[in-house]
């Protein structure tokens, strides 16, 4: 056990005991007793928690007695169970923002529908037919608490960002399987919310012309429906039941929650920023109204005047908003640090906002505006100042700034820092909390001068205390000696200590954001010293694979369970981005966690730093450098390959992955002649691996050994093949598919094609739709590796004439025949522009209704097609420019026969081009052969370049 665990464990053994904690069944038993645990001073469980406690009884499936699984029993006591999860919502006088934040998604989306059950909205009709004026006061603000939170209003905005999934849930064994479950119900869940915000919206909009006050359902409500609901009915119909809401109460939330999702929707369309301006201007004079976050109301409200450039010009001179609006709007970067260091004294800006100035910047750096620099470090250092300050966790940034600061950055660190304590706002608490912030800068400095640099200035020596400098002093002594000999130790997790306490919140979203192990760990060890829950689930998208997740949860400490995980999910998310360094060192470190242990953890990690390196050099090798895998590498693919551990969770992508480095880097020996038969008979993947790189080392061979071939057609056959329980009785017409698609495949060309079987035993099995799909994937990614290949060209081109998109095969088909001929500047080989190739062109040109592009490269064949060229040449109806294309004919007998038509047709204009290209010396028949080929290659030359312009 950790030394913080058995400290927690010493702690929680000492406190005084605690009254048991009620059960669900005491308030079925007594519901008496639910108002009266109410009122408690704090009561436990809490509301929240009851209502997760009765929602989930009254929802357990039955069993009948042929032991089916049945939908729950709408019976006395599961009414009764839902009839309480209502009470105990007015209790909390039905605020959306409590119960969003205490409940899940599916468990509130239940607890509204119960609401709406009981308030008698008529099932089975949308709400936006509805009159909400008609209706009784009870019925319509149930139908308003509904679609404030359905507008995905509220769901929908709240769900675009990080998710924490440590609200309370019913205990399952299989903790893994709930969140999953979970996860898939939410999904739904918020589909349909989607599907239904803009009938939320007009529901809310309607209401905002209701005038009259609104009535919302208390315990005494709920308490007459329960007693004889249709007694009740009447009272509750009438004005005066239930917690009067006033008109304008209502409508400063509901203005509220519509300029949120419009602010929202304003990504997609930005003139609709416009009207959540207006709403966000009715509540500006009156906020205090209704329960909103007024300081992200005044972000909001800040936004919105900026984005539809309805800001005041005399106004951004006065608030702290508009001044950095104008600041970023006018690039004066200097003017902006300024104001944030005097924020770091009146503390008016909110600390998410002045992180997310930081990070517009960063983001205009990264993509290439070099000049900000500077500004950025400047930034990331008063936000530093500014987060010491709060007590907050220092960014990942600033701790990435001082790997390798200049001396000028900590120069003006140290101004900074100056002028954020100044005389006038010395408290004790401030000054505390400089001295820390000092103190950590000093320690994470590893070059010694700067941080004597530090230590010598006034502020060192005003705010810490003669002990505290002397150890500081001491340790840079230390280090200054053996600098040059070794470097800096990296220390065992749990000999971090905690930092000041923080608020939760900050600290989660710190730790969603860090992505250094150690900051990590001391941020988990300062949350699991505030609240003990499973902080793996603060972000929903931490995923780590399923074959590894029962033996993490099984991990007994909680804190090191919680590390484990974060680790593991943050560093496949790196790999997934290829940030290969803050993934190698986020598993490096959960690697030397397990190994305190775990050994079967410990042989996970080593499999995934594995796949990591894999990836890492494959990812290289995508940006060209082809340098070949280190021997080590290889090593230990081998070894993963041959690996057997008993009871050891194996993810089947690392094997896959590694087969398939195998081949990329050419191991053919390994895999054909090396590999163990045992592994080839057991592992289907090694044997697919083993028959690929077998038929590449028999190309090009003779047709005697080709057996190899057919060994891996018949698998792939096989892989492509639908199982006889999933074929589906026909009358023909699934039998005409597959033949359509079959031919469709056979009809694309490919190199090394000769290789494989002429015919296919068994067609009806074959998945060809799977092939298809297949195919395209495989050429897509083969031209992203070598877009130059002209027969890989060819093949993307043939699937696309075969799948009927003309415009696209032609573009193929040149960019084929252009990087085999320096773009036309030499001819193309026959064998790329052969006559397959060309009558599709034909063919392509002719479905566009280009006809004169037609005729021309009828002459392309090795015998002109003369009825194609002169039925092309009668067409009518033609999409390219006809006349500026009879240039590039040099057929005699074609040219001939287009000016007989084009006589026939009177067209003066046309005629003159047509004799003048007919007429031209070069193509009289009596020329010697070399001068007619002559002129005919600068034609096709001219055309196809004239060809790539128009579909490139």
């Amino acid at each position: 056990m950790s030394a913080e665990a058995a400290d927690r464990e010493a702690v929680s053994g000492s406190r005084p005991c605690t009254p048991p904690q009620a059960s669900w069944f005491e308030f079925l038993l007594d519901p008496s007793l639910l108002e009266q645990h109410l009122q408690g001073p704090h009561p436990d469980p809490s509301p929240v928690q009851l209502i997760v406690q009765f929602l989930e009884q009254a929802s357990k499936p039955s069993v009948n007695e042929q032991n089916q699984v049945q939908p729950p029993a709408d019976n006395r006591r599961n009414r009764t169970l839902k009839l309480m999860a209502l009470k105990v919502a007015a209790h909390l006088t039905w605020d959306l923002k409590v119960l969003e934040k205490g409940l899940t998604i599916p468990v509130l989306n239940m607890l509204l529908n119960e609401l709406l059950c009981a308030s008698r909205v008529p099932p089975g009709v949308k709400h936006v037919d509805l009159d909400l004026s008609t209706l009784p006061p009870t019925t319509a603000m149930a139908m308003l608490i509904y679609n404030r939170w359905s507008v995905a209003i509220r769901t929908i905005v709240l769900s675009s960002f990080p998710e924490k999934q440590t609200k309370p849930g019913p205990h399952q064994l299989n903790m893994m399987s709930l969140v999953q479950q979970e996860k898939e119900l939410t999904e739904n869940i918020l589909s349909v919310l989607r599907e239904q915000a803009t009938d939320s919206i007009m529901v809310l909009e309607g209401a905002l012309n209701i005038k009259k006050d609104f009535y919302v359902h208390t315990l005494r409500t709920l308490d007459l429906l329960a007693a004889d609901p249709s007694t009740a009915n009447g009272e509750t119909e009438s004005s005066t039941a239930g917690l009067r809401i006033s008109a304008d109460h209502l409508h400063c939330q509901v203005h509220y929650d519509l300029g949120g999702i419009y602010f929202q929707q304003g990504c997609s369309d930005p003139s609709v920023y416009e009207k959540a301006r207006e709403h966000f201007r009715k509540l500006d004079s009156s906020p205090s109204l209704c329960c909103v976050d007024e300081q992200r109301l005044a972000g909001y409200w800040s936004a919105c005047k900026t984005l539809t450039g309805a800001s005041d010009p005399s106004e951004s001179q006065h608030t702290p908003y508009g001044q950095i609006s104008c600041f970023m709007r006018n690039h004066d970067y200097g003017a902006l640090i300024e104001a944030f260091i005097r924020d770091n004294v009146t503390f008016s800006l909110p600390n998410s906002f002045r992180h997310s100035i930081e990070l517009e910047l960063l983001h205009k750096l990264q993509q290439g505006d070099r000049a900000l620099e500077e500004v950025c470090h400047k930034l990331c250092v008063c936000n530093a100042v500014r987060d010491a300050l709060e007590g907050g966790v220092l960014s990942v940034s600033f701790h990435q700034l001082l790997l390798k600061p200049s001396k000028n950055t900590i120069s003006f660190l140290l101004e900074v820092c100056t002028r954020s304590v100044d005389k006038e706002h010395r408290s004790e608490t401030n000054k505390r909390k400089m001295a820390l912030f000092i103190k950590t800068v000093c320690n994470r400095l590893e070059d010694v001068s700067l941080a004597f640099m530090v230590s010598s200035h006034k502020l060192f020596m005003e705010l810490l205390q003669d002990e505290e400098k002397k150890i500081l002093m001491e340790q840079m002594r230390k280090s200054s000696a053996t600098v040059n000999l070794s470097a800096k130790p990296l220390p065992s997790f749990y000999d971090i200590p905690a930092s000041a306490s923080v608020n939760i919140s900050q600290l989660e979203q710190q730790l969603i954001l860090s992505l250094d192990p150690r900051h990590i760990q001391q941020i988990l060890i300062e949350l699991h010293g505030m609240a003990e829950r499973p902080f793996w689930r603060v972000n929903s998208k931490w995923e780590v694979p399923v074959d590894y997740v029962n033996v993490i949860l099984a991990i007994k400490d909680n804190l090191t369970r919680d590390l484990v995980y974060i680790l593991m999910a943050k560093g496949l998310h790196c790999i997934s981005i290829k940030d290969f360094a803050h993934a190698r060192q986020l598993f490096t470190a959960c690697l030397e966690l397990v190994t305190e242990f775990s050994p079967k953890l410990r042989q996970v990690m080593l499999n995934e730093l594995l796949l990591m390196e894999v990836r890492g050099h494959e990812a290289g090798a995508a940006e060209g450098n082809m340098e070949r895998p280190p021997p080590d590498l290889v090593s230990r693919v081998r070894g993963y390959l041959e690996m057997r551990i008993h009871d050891l969770p194996l993810r089947q992508l690392v094997g896959e992955e590694c087969v398939v480095f195998m081949l990329n880097w050419r191991e053919n020996e390994y895999l054909t002649l090396q590999v163990p038969q045992s592994l080839v008979n057991n592992n289907p993947y090694i044997k697919l691996g083993q028959l690929i790189a077998s038929t590449c080392k028999e190309l090009p061979g003779p047709k005697e050994s080709r057996r190899t071939a057919k060994e891996l057609w018949e698998v792939v056959v096989q892989i492509c093949s639908v199982s006889s329980q999933h074929k589906r009785s026909s009358d023909g017409r699934v039998s005409l598919l597959k033949q359509r698609e079959s031919s469709m495949v056979n009809e694309v060309t490919a190199e090394h094609i000769s290789i494989w079987p002429s015919a296919l035993a068994n067609l009806q099995s074959v998945d060809v739709e799977a092939v298809v799909v297949t195919l395209k994937e495989l050429v897509n990614y083969a031209l992203s590796l070598n877009p130059n290949n002209q027969l890989w060209l060819c093949t993307q081109a043939d699937i696309y004439f075969v799948t009927n998109q003309y415009s696209a095969a032609m573009h193929y088909y040149l960019q084929a025949g252009t990087v085999c001929s320096d773009y036309f500047t030499k001819p193309v080989p026959p064998d790329v522009y052969n006559d397959q190739v060309l009558k599709r062109m034909i063919k392509c040109c002719s479905l566009l209704n280009c006809h004169t592009q037609v005729a021309v490269l009828c002459q392309f064949l090795r015998e002109v097609d003369y009825m194609t060229a002169f039925k092309a040449l009668q067409e009518q109806n033609s999409h390219d420019s006809m006349d500026s294309f009879y240039d590039y004919i040099w057929d005699v007998t074609i040219l001939e026969y287009l000016t007989c038509i084009l006589f026939k047709e009177d067209s003066i204009s046309d005629q003159h081009k047509a004799i003048k290209a007919i007429g031209q010396t070069e193509l009289n028949s009596s020329n010697p052969e070399e001068v007619l080929q002559l002129a005919a290659q600068k034609r096709k030359k001219k055309f196809l370049q004239a060809l790539a312009k128009l579909y490139f």
